[in-house]
């Protein structure tokens, strides 16, 4: 017979991230930035934007390295430091914000909680972060399946190997195995598709990741134009829920040696792939 007046152990690591998946109807997704790219705002504006045209309420959580410092007021709570954008769209400014809900084993989880706390009325959570940032909020949780990232690149070097290690850091430390991925670039560039095919073939050869869909974006489209066909579709993919995992398709049942001597392949095995011939 249980004591009362003996406290209840605590509940495993992954109790506060189910709780998050279940609340009905809300989707979160991490939003990898990119330093290499001068116009990832605009992708994420016309991202909320192709939301919107699907009914969805978004709220950007902007921890990312050039965001904002977040608000004095965020210590008495989040709700009162988001901004509304739009009907449809907020915005939290967030640099450094997470680090102030971090747990005894490193995790910053608890941070997604107070923001769906804080935000109740969101449908979609976009958390706009660099990839050590964001495999501090997701690695200790089981539902993986259920959180895929989402990369931007443009069509130029620097952004396009950043995305690849971003893919490769939160697989290994956040066991995040599922990237979609938005190209900005002009309609006129002939590299786009052969980035995207190239770095979805890297991401399956060396990390056994999988490229679920990409869109490509025209940075310099107007923010009142319908989302192009792509978007839409990948914006579609998102908000559907994602099936259950199966114990086969854990990635933790890689040796993690084994796993991590493969993701760290050396740049010569880019060159065989085709990645830098895809940057040309």
């Amino acid at each position: 017979m249980h004591d009362p007046l003996i406290p209840s152990p605590p509940p495993d690591q992954a109790h506060g991230l189910r709780r998050l998946f279940a609340q009905a109807g809300v989707r979160l997704v991490p939003v990898v930035s990119n330093p290499h790219m001068a116009f990832g705002g605009v992708l994420l504006e016309r991202l909320c934007s192709a939301l919107a045209e699907q009914g969805a309420r978004t709220l950007v959580v902007d921890a990312s390295e050039s965001a904002p410092t977040a608000n004095e007021l965020a210590v008495m709570g989040l709700a009162e430091c988001i901004e509304p954008l739009s009907p449809d769209v907020s915005y939290l400014a967030a640099r450094t914000l997470p680090l102030r809900y971090v747990d005894t084993h490193g995790s910053t989880a608890p941070f997604l909680q107070a923001v769906l706390d804080a935000a109740p009325q969101a449908d979609v959570v976009l958390v706009h972060a660099g990839a050590g940032e964001l495999s501090r909020l997701f690695a200790r949780q089981t539902l993986a399946t259920q959180v895929r990232p989402l990369l931007l690149a443009g069509d130029h070097p620097a952004s396009v190997t950043h995305a690849y290690a971003s893919i490769k850091l939160l697989a290994w430390r956040a066991r995040l195995m599922v990237f979609h991925l938005v190209l900005g670039a002009a309609p006129s560039s002939p590299r786009t598709e052969r980035i995207a095919a190239q770095l979805a073939r890297c991401a399956d050869t060396f990390i056994g990741a999988l490229l679920h869909d990409w869109a490509h974006i025209d940075p310099a489209c107007h923010a009142t134009e319908a989302p192009p066909p792509g978007l839409a579709r990948l914006v579609r993919t998102m908000l559907l829920p994602a099936p259950a995992a199966s114990a086969s398709a854990n990635p933790t049942d890689v040796p993690f040696d084994s796993a991590i001597n493969t993701a760290l392949a050396p740049p010569a095995a880019w060159q065989e792939s085709g990645l830098a011939q895809a940057l040309n």
